[in-house]
């Protein structure tokens, strides 16, 4: 019984890094630095839009 799960995580394996060397081919591919100047600006746009319309209550 050992070895069938032994043989079986070993083909789930493979078949996952076969999944993700062709999913790198085609995938869209974001600079990091590109993530952080998103995030960036969306603290400054939240923070702009808090002091302008600040919540009531």
């Amino acid at each position: 019984m050992a070895k069938e799960k032994k043989g079986e995580g070993f083909h789930s394996a493979a078949g996952l890094i076969r999944y993700f060397d062709a999913e790198e081919k085609t995938s869209l591919k974001i600079p990091p630095w590109l993530v952080a100047v998103l995030c960036i600006a969306t603290i400054v746009i939240v923070t702009v839009v808090h002091v302008i319309w600040p919540l009531k209550g």
